[in-house]
């Protein structure tokens, strides 16, 4: 080309992230011999895009170091977005003040960004404050408040909410009504969920889609009506997904139902012949009705599949990065130090009286 401007090296910047190639972005921005705020904003968002969190939030700080451009809402959006992803508080919080100071404290964008970040945090209460402080809101704020007041448990203020949504005229979508049946769920709401559910059809010509068939067999699993639920799958349009039989095989360890817990096994083995986790949840099963035998069998049957369930990872926020761990994880270079403050913690914890609880199944102890 004659003559490449900044906007046709962002332009391809753009094609390698959208692409995947992350490696052909970093070179190709290295390249770049100028760049704007688009220019990282591609950076950026070609990692958010492709999963790489870590790698979002540093090139977000590297962008401020050299303190070329300044961020836009585009830049904030994914940063936070990155944020909630990674349960990065501390810096979500400090996103906050700054977007605020440089102008951005009634923008939208940012604000929806900002309450999606707070709920998957866990501080519901600054993502209402939040909320409540905008001037403007579109049916993403009133989605994202009233999804995360579910998630939270606070099924309650998602229904209130919901009706101030409709008294100011808002519209729901096929996402706001997962918001609401899944605080049905949590409320044990069943015929107003059933009452819900037909209201989107009636009302609102939403053609109820997996995740609201999802949303009520997990209401009526919990709420113990496992006919009822499994009729409810039978007569769906689509084919239950994985989703669907492990909320029913949740609900059949509750209420000790055996023989769909099986068969809902059976389906989940169809769908997910890998995942190991399956059968841990009816051998929990067994193992609460005492069929030691059926328990054997099944961890003979989840060996030979040759997977192993995957490790549960926590994410801690320290000195202004997110470090994860998994159980009995050594590969953090202060290893030593860690595990030797852990144990301090714990005689802290049994001089005081803790004593664990240990739960014995079969030949095995669990401790709690």
């Amino acid at each position: 080309m004659p003559r490449q401007d900044v906007m046709c090296w962002n332009t391809v910047l753009n094609g390698y992230a959208i692409n995947g190639d992350i490696e052909a972005c970093e070179r190709l921005f290295e390249e770049m011999p100028e760049r704007n705020v688009f220019s990282w904003n591609g950076l950026i968002g070609g990692y958010a895009r492709n999963g790489r969190f870590f790698e979002t939030l540093g090139s977000f700080k590297r962008m401020l170091s050299e303190g070329d451009f300044l961020p836009n809402d585009a830049t904030l959006v994914t940063v936070l977005s990155a944020c909630a992803r990674l349960g990065a508080l501390d810096l979500g919080k400090w996103l906050h003040v700054y977007a605020e100071s440089i102008g951005y404290k009634r923008n939208v964008y940012v604000g929806n960004a900002l309450i999606d970040m707070y709920t998957k945090c866990g501080i519901i209460d600054k993502a209402l404050d939040v909320f409540t402080s905008m001037d403007k809101k579109d049916l993403i704020s009133w989605n994202t408040i009233i999804c995360g007041l579910a998630m939270h448990g606070c099924g309650a203020d998602a229904l209130n909410l919901f009706s101030q949504m409709k008294n100011c005229g808002g519209k729901p979508d096929a996402i706001t009504f997962v918001g609401i049946l899944c605080s049905c769920t949590h409320l044990g709401l069943v015929e107003d969920g059933l009452l819900y559910f037909q209201s989107m059809v009636d009302d609102y010509s939403i053609v109820p889609q997996i995740e609201h068939y999802g949303c009520m067999v997990d209401l009526l699993g919990r709420s113990g009506l496992l006919d009822q639920a499994m009729n409810f799958v039978r007569k769906m349009p689509m084919e239950a997904d994985a989703v669907i039989w492990a909320a029913l095989l949740g609900a059949c360890r509750i209420y000790k139902k055996i023989d769909l817990a099986e068969l809902a096994l059976e389906r989940l083995i169809e769908l997910e012949p890998k995942n190991p986790a399956n059968y841990v949840m009816l051998s929990n099963i067994y193992g609460d009705l005492g069929r030691w035998k059926d328990v054997a069998r099944l961890k003979v049957s989840m060996r030979d599949t040759g997977h192993k369930k995957f490790p549960g990872v926590s994410l801690i926020e320290v000195n202004d990065g997110v470090v994860e761990f998994y159980s009995l994880d050594k590969r953090h270079p202060e290893t030593e130090e860690i595990y030797g403050a852990l144990m301090g913690l714990t005689k802290l914890l049994r001089s005081s009286g803790y004593v664990p609880n240990i739960l014995e199944l079969g030949q095995g102890a669990y401790h709690d």
